[in-house]
Formats: structure tokens, sequence, C-alpha cells
């Protein structure tokens, strides 16, 4: 077990994940595995799988192209890519059931299962410098989202919202097109993703939900997709994403904790969290915080870090930092610190918090319950933006003020409006 300590301004605990640097080694091709042969491949990395959980071992997908459908992982094994291997993941939905127990933008359900999916196990790494790469043929077709999909969203909102049992949640049907996550793991402990490649992803790309002790460092991910978020910790605890590049069609980084009445259940908070030496190379957002934060969030720190999005990409607000809730989530978001961030042109700002982010949810769905979000000690230190619209925007809520904003060395060379438009906020500091 490889042991890391982190420094963060609060009090992290040390993280620890599993060295396979000595492990036994069981290629796939030796249980069968052919390029281009999906069902052989899918027999054979299914065979490598459980005689490598046994035997605390790695799996290796050799260099060449690997199609294949959903892979599962278990307890106690690396999946190791060499270099120049490529494992392709079919297009096709039905390669991804039956359906397993996942999430849909933080509520739980059962749908597809996610490209590569563990539940429930420990001591599991992803590694090598080969790639995973998704067919994108008919999840882009899924991207829209026409009425049927709608529907069967406010369906499961509502199923949550009253607390339906969870095995009533079933979310494969004609038209509802849940895209799966490309990698999520599910209630996992000791995970270590490293060096490898990821390009483009039905939803979500690297999902920890409920885990702990999760280490992701020099990956780079390359997805433009709708929702293409890089990394979305969500109830996770204890956490280290660093020396990675980011390419992303959503955010670089979008941290969760559960919706409404699921998370309000499962009541865990994303905690520990640091993230450092990151490049971004386009991204909605450097970090966005919720909107599903039901849970709360708090001990965030992000350093280091190099933002390259411009205006010619920028998609979306373009914000490095965004904080973003409603009425319907409660939870609370506590000491975030940034600093040390190189930012070029974005169009909103170094800071923004919004309070009434309800998207397409607003007209769809009734507020079950009300319950706001706290939100306070939000530290920005030693950032530079060239070119964005504002420095902060806060819309806080008269009746639940934002508290403890702090920015230290926050400038910027243009502005296109005015520096800071802060609404319900007390004991805010700037200093340039």
């Amino acid at each position: 077990m490889e042991k890391i300590q982190v420094d963060a301004p609060f009090e992290m605990p040390e993280i620890q994940v599993p060295d396979f640097s000595n492990a036994s080694t069981f290629n796939i091709i030796d249980y069968g595995a052919e390029p281009g042969d999906k069902l052989k491949n899918n027999q054979a990395i299914s065979q490598a799988i459980d005689l490598a959980s046994q035997n605390q071992g790695r799996v290796i997908i050799p260099k060449g192209e690997w199609l294949c459908g959903k892979i599962h992982l278990k307890s106690n094994l690396n999946l190791h890519l060499e270099q120049g291997a490529i494992l392709l993941f079919s297009e096709d939905p039905n390669d991804y059931l039956p359906a397993v127990q996942t999430t849909w933008e933080g509520m739980e359900c059962f749908n597809y299962s996610p490209l590569i999916y563990a539940f429930e196990c420990e001591n599991i790494a992803i590694s090598g410098s080969g790639k995973l790469k998704a067919k994108l043929d008919v999840w882009q077709v899924w991207y829209e989202r026409p009425e049927p999909h709608m529907q069967a969203l406010a369906k499961l909102y509502h199923q949550m919202s009253k607390n339906e049992p969870l095995a009533d949640r079933q979310m494969v049907f004609d038209g509802a097109n849940l895209r799966p996550h490309f990698v999520q793991f599910n209630r996992c402990k000791h995970i270590l993703i490293e060096d490898i490649e990821i390009e483009d992803s039905p939803f979500w790309v690297l999902h920890p939900f409920l885990c702990t002790d999760v280490v992701i460092r020099r990956v780079k991910v390359k997805a433009h997709g709708h929702n293409n978020d890089g990394v979305d910790p969500e109830m996770t605890q204890n956490m280290l994403i660093e020396d990675c590049i980011f390419d992303q069609g959503d955010d670089a980084i979008a941290i969760k904790a559960g919706r409404n009445q699921d998370a309000w259940r499962l009541n865990t908070p994303t905690k520990n969290l640091v993230m450092r030496n990151c490049l971004i190379k386009r991204a909605h957002q450097l970090v966005a915080l919720g909107s599903e934060l039901s849970g709360g969030i708090e001990n965030v720190y992000i350093h280091n870090c190099k933002f390259e999005d411009g205006t010619q990409y920028t998609v979306g607000t373009g914000n490095m930092v965004l904080l973003k809730t409603n009425e319907r989530r409660g939870g609370f978001v506590r000491n975030i610190y940034v600093s040390n961030i190189q930012v070029k042109a974005v169009k909103g700002g170094a800071l923004a918090i919004e309070t009434d982010v309800l998207y397409q949810w607003k007209d769809l769905v009734p507020t079950y319950e009300v319950r706001l979000t706290e939100i306070e000690n939000i530290q920005l230190k030693n950032i530079h933006l060239e070119s964005a619209d504002f420095i902060c925007k806060i819309e806080g809520q008269r009746e639940n003020p934002v508290k403890n904003i702090k920015l230290t060395h926050v400038t910027a060379d243009k502005l296109s409006m005015q520096a800071v438009m802060n609404d319900n906020v007390t004991h805010f500091e700037l200093t340039t």
C-alpha cells in the first residue's frame, strides 16, 4: 500500500492507495482476446479480472486496439494498459446491460452500466500509458434532450423526492436515454488512476461516488461531448488530483455531493480534496461546486494550476471557480481554498456564486422541500487574469447570506464589467 501525505490548509488525512508494481500479471491475449473481436475480448478481460482479483494481480492490456463492452472491476486488481494499447468501448447500449446500481446527476437509480464500473470494491488501480476511448455513435445522438428523456428525468426526480426504493428506480426504457458514466467507482476505497489517457465519453468521465482514499495523477482527459466533466468527486473523501491535463466539453473538475433527498439520506459530505499542478486546456470552469451539493462540500484546496481557456474556446459561464446551488439543495460549502492559478481570458471571473441555478429543472419538477445552502469561508489567493468580465460576482440570498469571502492578490488586466458585483454577502474582503 502506498501512503501519501498531502499538505493542505486543513487537516488532511493520509491517503492510502494500492501498489501493484510487483504484482503477478494476467495478459488478456492468454485468455483468447483478439483485436476487433468484442465477444472474445469481453470474455478474456472478464476471465483475467477474476484471476487477477484472486491473486492481487495486474490485468495486462497489450499494444493494439481492443473493442469491448462494459468492464466490471473487482477488488485487489490493477487494470494496466501498455504503451500503444487502446480499449475501445462499444457504442451499443445493449453492451451495458443488465442495469446496475448507479447515479444520474446526484440521484441513485438502476441504469446502464458505466463503461468501467466497480461497486463496493477496494484496492483498485487503472494505470499505464495506453488509452481508454469511447465510441460515440449512439451516445452523441443521446446528447439531445427530447421530451421522453425529460419525462424520464422527471420520473426519477419524483421517485427520489418521495424516497421510493432504489429497486423501483429502473431507468433503462425506450426514450429515457440516460447515458452511462465512463468510469464510476461506487462505494469503493483505496483507488489509484495514473498515467492513462481518456478520450471521449457518453457522460461524466471519472466519477468516484461515496469513495474514500482516491488518487488521480498524470492522467490526460480529452472529452468534448455533453456533460463531459473531467472528474466529478461526489460524496467522496480523502482525494488527490495531481499533474493531470484536462481538455473538456464541460468543467475540468465538478465537485458534487448528491441531490436533495438522496443526499440527505446518505448524509456524506465531499471532504478533504486536493487538486494541484494540473493544466486545463479547455473547460467551462476550472472548478465547479454543485449544483448537486446537498450532502455538503468542505475542505477543498486547489493550487498551482494553469487555466489556458480563452474566450475563443469558452462555452457557458467560463469562470475559474463557480459555486452553484438553489433552494432545493440544502447542504453546505465551506473551507474552499484556491491559490496560485495562472489564468488567461475567461468570460466570467475568478469567483462566481449563484444561489438560484435550476436550469431545465425549474419548470420540469416542483420544489418538494425548501432547504438553503450554507456558504462560508472561501479564499482565493495569488490569482491573475489577463481578461475577464469581473473578478467576483456573488448572488447570495437575503435570508441566508454568503459569509466570509477573502480574495488576496486577485487581479485582472482587463475587465468588461465592474470588478466586484455582490449581493447578500457578509464579511467580504478583496486586496489586489
